[in-house]
C-alpha cells in the first residue's frame, strides 16, 4: 500500500510539473521518436523486456513565435517475433496563436524495427518506416475580417507536414547508454500557399493597410519539399530500482536545402539558410510503477537552430509527459 501512495505521488508530481513548463518538440519532422531512435527506452538486463506496449504522450510546444502546439499521442508497438517489431504513432494536433487557432489529425507514423545483435553488453537494433500526412499542410483561417476567403495559415499553424517520408535509423542501448542515429527523406512536397500579400490589413481588419511587419517573420512554405535531415542522439541513463533518469544530446543537421515555389519569379529555387545544425539538450525522467507500466517525463532546451525554417518546426523548449504499458 505504501508503495501505492508513492507511485500515485510520483504521477502526480509530474502532471503538475509538466501543466507549469513552456514547451515541447524535439525541432525535427518526427524521426527522433521512431523505433530503434526513441529516448529513455526501456532497458533491462534481468527482468524480459516486452515488446508490446502502449503509451499515451501529452506534448505541448512553444514556438519562436507566437503559435502554441498542443499534441497528444497514442503511441503503440507490437512485436511480430521476438526480435522484430512494427510501431504507429496517431497523434492529434492543436495549434493557438496570434493568427488563430487550428485542429485535426497530425501526420502518422509507421515503423519496422529489428534486434539485430543482443549480448549482455547491450542491444544493437535498426528501424525503417514512414510518415504519412493527414493533409496537405492547407489548412486556412477562418472567419477571418481582414482576408478573402481561401488563404492559407502559416506552417506553424499546419497539423501535417503534407509530405510523405522515408525514414531509417538504429541504435545501441545498455544498461548506462544510448546512441542512435538517423536519416528522414521527404519523398513529396506539400501544397501550403501563405502568402505575405494576403495578410494586408492585419491586425485592425483594415483592407487597404499594410501589413504588420510580424506577419513577414513567418516563412513561406509554397509546395515547400523540406530538405534531407540527419540525426544524432546520445543519451545517458541513470536506473534505479524503481527511477530512472537521463541526460542527452540530440543534434539534427539538415542536409541539403528546403526548395518552394517562388510566385516572383514562377519557378521553385532551393532556400538559403535552411542547412545546417538544430541541437537540443535533453533532460528526462522515469518512474515504474511495476514492469508492465511506469510514467516518463522529457524535458529539453533548444541551443541552437537553423537560420530560416519554413517548416515551422524550431521550438524554444522541449516536454512531453507519457503514460507506458507493456504487456
Amino acid at each position: 500500500m505504501k508503495k501505492l501512495r508513492i507511485s500515485y505521488l510520483v504521477l502526480l508530481l509530474l502532471v503538475v510539473t509538466w501543466s507549469d513548463m513552456l514547451g515541447q518538440g524535439c525541432s525535427d519532422a518526427g524521426f527522433c521518436t521512431m523505433g530503434a531512435m526513441k529516448p529513455d527506452q526501456y532497458y533491462s538486463e534481468k527482468v524480459d523486456v516486452k515488446l508490446r506496449s502502449v503509451e499515451i504522450n501529452a506534448y505541448r510546444g512553444t514556438t519562436t513565435l507566437s503559435p502554441v502546439v498542443y499534441v497528444l499521442t497514442a503511441d503503440m508497438t507490437f512485436s511480430i517475433t521476438n526480435k522484430l517489431f512494427v510501431q504507429a504513432k496517431v497523434p492529434y494536433q492543436t495549434v493557438t496563436g496570434n493568427l488563430g487557432d487550428t485542429g485535426g489529425l497530425g501526420d502518422i507514423s509507421l515503423s519496422l524495427t529489428r534486434n539485430l545483435l543482443e549480448t549482455k553488453k547491450g542491444v544493437l537494433s535498426a528501424t525503417v518506416g514512414t510518415k504519412i500526412p493527414s493533409n496537405h499542410s492547407d489548412i486556412e483561417k477562418q472567419n477571418n475580417e481582414f482576408l478573402s476567403e481561401g488563404q492559407d495559415l502559416p506552417m506553424y499553424y499546419q497539423t501535417s507536414l503534407g509530405s510523405y517520408d522515408f525514414i531509417a535509423g538504429g541504435a545501441w542501448i545498455n544498461e548506462k547508454w544510448l546512441f542512435a542515429t538517423g536519416i528522414q527523406i521527404a519523398l513529396t512536397q506539400n501544397q501550403n500557399d501563405f502568402r505575405w500579400g494576403q495578410w494586408l490589413g492585419y491586425p485592425n481588419g483594415q483592407p487597404h493597410a499594410e501589413p504588420d511587419p510580424y506577419i513577414f517573420e513567418y516563412p513561406l512554405a509554397n509546395n515547400l519539399k523540406r530538405g534531407t535531415d540527419v540525426m544524432l542522439r546520445v543519451e545517458r541513463n541513470f536506473r534505479f530500482t524503481n527511477f530512472n533518469f537521463n541526460v542527452g544530446l540530440l543534434p539534427i543537421y539538415r542536409i541539403t536545402k528546403d526548395e518552394v515555389y517562388d510566385f516572383d519569379i514562377d519557378q521553385r529555387v532551393k532556400l538559403d539558410g535552411t542547412t545546417g545544425l538544430a541541437l537540443t539538450a535533453l533532460l528526462g525522467a522515469g518512474y515504474s510503477f511495476n514492469v508492465n507500466s511506469g510514467v516518463k517525463f522529457l524535458y529539453g532546451k533548444k541551443i541552437t537552430d537553423r537560420k530560416v525554417n519554413p517548416d515551422g518546426l524550431t521550438r524554444n523548449y522541449v516536454t512531453s509527459l507519457s503514460y507506458v504499458y507493456r504487456f
